[in-house]
């Protein structure tokens, strides 16, 4: 049966850190075990995409982060199987961006679910693909060492967006 549903997309931002040859990752808890991703998460209402980038990357690493260039926007679908035999199917629209590490936040807690963070060489993140809790992960990191970037003004945020905070 067909219904009159609109499809929505989640909106999710991601950041891309890497220094000295190895990227920044978070472990986190999920339905299917202990995966492995960017610092990344769910857009929040009021606010732009790097500002959400900034957000997720200080809850999940507690680290300041200072997005510089947008990376790319990229589309992923998962399937989750559910009890009862249905499917949850999500289509993920990521932001991901790059940008500047900063300190550590004294006193500030890794977000609910997020085990530890790590730092993994690029050939580490390659073989690790059965633990990648996004396909996205390996993407992002093969188009940063490209060297692909855009002007952070190629997302733009309305100001209504602020301004319908609730």
């Amino acid at each position: 049966m067909h219904m009159n549903i609109r499809w929505k997309p989640s909106v999710t931002v991601a950041a891309i850190i890497e220094r000295d040859g190895r990227f920044l990752l978070v472990e986190e808890e999920t339905p299917e075990g202990l995966k492995l991703n960017n610092p990344a998460g769910h857009l929040d209402p009021g606010e732009s995409p790097a500002e959400g980038c900034a957000r997720e990357a200080l809850e999940e690493t507690t680290h300041r982060f200072k997005p510089m260039h947008l990376l790319g926007i990229y589309l992923s679908r998962f399937q989750r199987p559910q009890p009862g035999g249905s499917v949850e199917d999500i289509t993920y629209l990521r932001f991901a961006y790059t940008g500047e590490l900063g300190d550590v936040v004294p006193g500030r807690q890794l977000d609910t679910g997020i085990v530890r963070t790590l730092w993994l060489t690029p050939e580490e993140i390659r073989a690790s693909v059965a633990r990648h809790r996004s396909p996205l992960l390996v993407r992002c990191m093969e188009d940063h060492l490209r060297g692909q970037r855009y002007p952070l003004e190629s997302v733009y945020t309305d100001p209504t967006v602020q301004l319908l905070q609730r």
